[in-house]
C-alpha cells in the first residue's frame, strides 16, 4: 500500500534520510523504532508533503505522493496524527473530530465516521463538549488520532502515539491502536521505545542516523544483539 524507496532528505547541509526504504501492505501495522533524531518523524512528514526529499520515491496504493500537497495527500487516503498531537484547542473534542470529515469524501457518512472514532477511543465521547484545552496529554494524543480516523482513511500514519504518555494510559491506547489495524486500516508507527511496539505489529524496521538498520519481524529484532544496542536504549 505504501512503498519508501531509496529515500534522501537533506535539510539545509545535513543529510537527514539516507536511501531509506521501507513498505507497508493492506491491513498491515507496521512500527519504525529509532533514538530520538533518527529520521522517524522526517520520513511521516516527507511521506504527508511537509519535507521536499533530494532523491527518491513515495508511492500510495502505486500512484506518486511527491510534489503534491498535503491536503491533496490525505483526500488520497492517509490519516496523520503528529508527535505534538496538533489538535485545534479552541474546538471541543465533538468539533475536532467531525472537522475532519469534511476533508476527505467517502461512501461513509459523517455520523458514521464520527462514531467510529468514538468507538475506537470510548473515553471521548464523554468529553465530546470540552474544549481541546481542557484535555490531559493522553486525551489530547487520544483525540488527534480520533480526528486521523475519522478522515476515513486507508492508512493512518501515527507519529510517537505514546511519548510522554502516563504508563498508566498506555495500554488502553495501544489495545485501541491494535483494534484499529483489526478493523481493516494500515497503519505506520513511528516510535522510541522497543516496549511500546504493540505485539499484533507485523513487520519492525529500525532507523538509526538516518538509515534502516534492521526490518523483519519484531521477535527477531528482540533476538538481534546489534539492533539491541541501538533500541534497548531508546527513550
Amino acid at each position: 500500500m505504501l512503498s519508501i524507496q531509496r529515500l534522501n532528505v537533506h535539510i539545509q547541509t545535513s543529510h537527514i534520510l539516507r536511501d531509506v526504504s521501507l513498505e507497508v501492505g493492506a491491513r498491515e501495522l507496521v512500527c519504525l523504532v529509532g533514538r530520538n533524531g533518527a529520521g522517524k518523524t522526517t520520513i511521516l512528514r516527507t511521506v504527508m508533503g511537509y519535507v521536499k526529499p533530494t532523491s527518491g520515491t513515495v508511492t500510495f496504493k502505486g500512484e506518486t505522493l511527491l510534489g503534491q500537497p498535503t491536503h491533496a495527500i490525505a483526500a488520497r487516503g492517509l490519516g496523520f496524527s503528529p508527535e505534538e498531537s496538533a489538535i485545534f484547542a479552541d474546538l471541543t473534542v465533538a468539533e475536532n473530530i467531525e472537522i475532519a470529515t469534511w476533508t476527505r469524501a467517502s461512501p461513509r457518512g459523517e455520523a458514521e465516521r464520527v462514531e467510529a472514532a468514538y468507538a475506537a477511543f470510548p473515553r471521548l465521547r464523554a468529553y465530546a463538549g470540552r474544549g481541546g484545552t481542557q484535555l490531559s496529554g493522553g486525551e489530547r494524543k487520544m483525540l488527534s488520532i480520533a480526528r486521523a480516523l475519522a478522515l476515513d482513511p486507508e492508512m493512518l500514519l501515527l507519529d510517537e502515539p505514546f511519548e510522554g504518555l502516563s504508563p498508566a494510559i498506555i495500554p488502553s491506547l495501544s489495545e485501541s491502536i491494535a483494534a484499529i489495524a483489526v478493523r481493516g486500516q494500515a497503519i505506520l508507527i513511528a516510535e522510541s521505545n522497543i516496549h511500546h511496539v504493540p505485539d499484533s505489529a507485523s513487520r519492525l524496521y529500525v532507523i538509526e542516523r538516518g538509515e534502516i538498520v534492521f526490518a523483519g519481524a519484531p521477535a527477531e529484532a528482540r533476538r538481534d544483539a546489534a539492533v539491541l544496542k541501538i533500541i534497548g536504549g531508546a527513550t
